[in-house]
């Protein structure tokens, strides 16, 4: 048995066996660390290059560095608008594996309305997944403590240091700096995206607006070193950003204050305007806003409030604001009756209260006839026609003159026309004639159409600003400038901009800003009242423009109309006569004529040319009826 055992054994076969097993090891082992080798020299020599870059794609990456927006200064160089630190709460997405337990994590420790989370939305879809997208844009000390102590348990959320836009005068000045806003989805698709990365406000409105490209400066970028918690580690190399250029502008604080706090509670506006190069001096409307709440998103309640006030605070009723200028184009028609021959200084009318177009039964009256119960004289010349506003001069002068004429005097001040100015919103107001109205309404232009007309009524219409404008083209006896905000762009200044002069001799101007002069200086004028211990010179004119219409027989009583039917009251005006400083246009939006507006002018020209130091007190007492109700 044991022999037969020891016969079946076949070590040879064995041994073959185990040799061929140990050469397919060998072989796949072989082949194994071939293949090894093979993906070793493929990861360190073929494909390095590929790999590298990934790697530094998760240790390394490119950052914008949004510059420091322009400053805007007054001409003395006082802040108007600014940059001042903050910190945002901001979320990177690819380092979240879910977002909304993140952000319910995050509602439990900082407040986040619906605007914060609409606009993270919005931020999220135009932003890569390593940027850090904004989900609250400005934290306070406590939020962000609360944020600090917790971020370990935050994956993906930073706080971010920024530089957050503020205006420090609030709405002394929002009209015309206006302000800065989130970017929205329409301002985003106009924009070049590359100079606005890691930048989230542009100007909306104002000079904010107007000068963008100048205030937002150049985007710059850095490469940063990262931990896989995306921890900065270092700064591997930077091109550093161009900051935005500062603007200095024409505006002068003390005097914008006095012009906001001489209005008051009055709804109305005033611009100031230095004759001799064009530049703002003041620009405000009333009421205003404050343009901090806009920086970060305003919220729906305070945004519903201004939008829905009937007292309009966002209407900027400097340059937007369109009223019938009144008797304040006065001054204008009657040089042009002087140039084109039809009156004399001295040629008369006569003034019963009212006038008559020839075959016509209707009787346009005067303003003082409901007064005195008939008119400014017997016979009125140029000087008392417009020291007095006597409308009964200007029916007959505009009738003698046409419509077409009388539009062609008054174009070359700015009526009808946007001024240039280097603002946001203008408005060019209407300079009516024959073929505006064709083309307006298909209708011919009617004779009784004219004589409003003469006297700034009817279709037309003209902002604050194109009456200051004109206001300074009389100061200077015919030259004129582009109105303009800016003064310096950096260490630049902004050259002044020179409009066609209007034409007219010397006499004729002395004869028309003669009766300027009488409105205030004489105890006929319209605004006599202000023109009491005047130590300058003022040349102005009164102007009422209706809201509503009064039949051929009513009558205008204030006591009866509602308040926001009353008429609006005007007053222009520059100083000192001899050497134009200042020109002013004041609107007073439903002040009952123009006693609500002339003394807010002699303020402003008070502090400007006397100084806040010595300007004195205006005490003028309530005019009287005759002069609270010039036409």
């Amino acid at each position: 048995m044991a022999s037969s055992r020891t016969a079946l054994r076949d070590t040879g076969r064995e041994a073959a066996i185990n040799a061929g097993r140990v050469a397919v090891a060998l072989f796949l082992v072989v082949m194994a660390l071939g293949v090894l080798s093979y993906r070793y020299y493929s990861l360190q020599i073929v494909e390095y290059e590929r790999f590298l870059t990934q790697s530094d794609r998760n240790r390394v990456r490119l950052e914008a560095i949004p510059p420091k927006r322009g400053l805007i200064l007054d001409r003395q160089g006082r802040l108007l608008a600014t940059n001042i630190p903050s910190h945002r709460l901001s979320i990177v997405i690819e380092r979240v594996s879910n977002l909304d337990a993140l952000i319910k994590d995050l509602g439990a420790l900082v407040e986040l309305d619906e605007d914060d989370l609409k606009s993270f939305n919005e931020r999220r879809n135009r932003r890569r997944p390593y940027a850090p997208v904004p989900l609250k844009l400005q934290l306070n000390d406590h939020e962000m403590a609360r944020i600090g102590v917790n971020l370990h348990q935050l994956p993906g959320v930073a706080i971010e240091a920024q530089l957050t836009r503020h205006y420090p005068h609030g709405d002394l000045l929002s009209h015309v700096v206006g302000y800065v806003g989130r970017i929205n989805e329409s301002e985003a698709s106009q924009i070049d995206e590359q100079s606005y990365r890691g930048t989230l406000h542009i100007g909306k409105v104002g000079v904010e607006k107007r000068y963008e490209s100048v205030l937002h400066g150049k985007v710059g970028y850095q490469n940063i070193e990262a931990n896989a918690h995306g921890r900065v580690l270092r700064v591997l190399d930077e091109e550093p950003p161009s900051d935005g250029a500062d603007l200095q502008l024409h505006l002068d604080l003390d005097l914008q204050r006095a012009a906001y706090d001489a209005l008051g509670d009055q709804r109305g506006a005033v611009v100031a305007i230095d004759p001799s190069s064009g530049g703002i001096l003041a620009l405000v409307s009333n009421p205003g806003f404050d343009g901090n709440l806009f920086v970060n998103g305003i919220s729906s309640k305070d945004y519903s409030a201004l939008r829905d006030s009937m007292d309009t605070p966002l209407l900027n009723r400097a340059v937007q604001g369109q009223y019938p200028p009144g008797s304040t184009v006065k001054p204008m028609i009657g040089l042009a009756g002087l140039e084109l021959g039809l009156v004399t200084p001295d040629t008369t009318v006569a003034d019963p209260g009212w006038y008559q177009l020839p075959g016509d039964s209707r009787r346009y009256r005067d303003w003082i006839l409901r007064i005195r119960g008939t008119g400014h004289a017997p016979n009125v010349d140029l000087r008392m026609a417009i020291a007095e506003s006597c409308d009964v001069y200007y029916y007959d002068l505009a009738r003698r003159m046409g419509i077409d004429d009388l539009a062609s005097a008054l174009e070359p001040y700015g009526f009808g026309v946007r001024s240039g100015l280097d603002i946001t919103s203008e408005q060019p107001g209407i300079l009516p004639s024959t073929r505006w109205k064709r083309s307006r309404f298909d209708k011919p232009w009617y004779p009784g159409e004219t004589l409003s007309a003469g006297i700034g009524q009817g279709y037309m219409l003209a902002t604050p600003l194109q009456l200051a404008q004109a206001t300074m083209v009389m100061a200077n006896r015919g030259d004129s400038f582009v109105p303009s905000i800016v003064r310096r762009i950096g260490d630049l200044p902004v050259e002044g901009v020179s409009r066609p002069k209007v034409m007219a001799s010397d006499d004729h101007w002395s004869a028309v800003i003669a009766g300027m002069m009488d409105v205030v200086h004489d105890r006929r004028g319209t605004a006599a009242a202000i023109g009491r211990n005047l130590p300058y010179t003022i040349a102005g004119k009164t102007g009422t423009s209706q809201v509503i219409g009064i039949a051929q027989d009513g009558v205008y009583d204030e006591d009866e109309i509602a308040e926001r039917h009353r008429n609006h009251g005007w007053f222009i005006a520059f100083a000192p006569v001899d050497q134009p400083r200042i020109a002013v246009a004041v609107l007073a939006e439903n002040g009952g004529g123009s006693s609500a507006a002339y003394p807010v002018a002699r303020k402003v020209m008070d502090a400007w040319l006397l100084g806040a130091s010595n300007a004195e007190e205006s005490s003028a007492e309530e005019s009287s009826a005759e002069e609270s109700n010039d036409g």
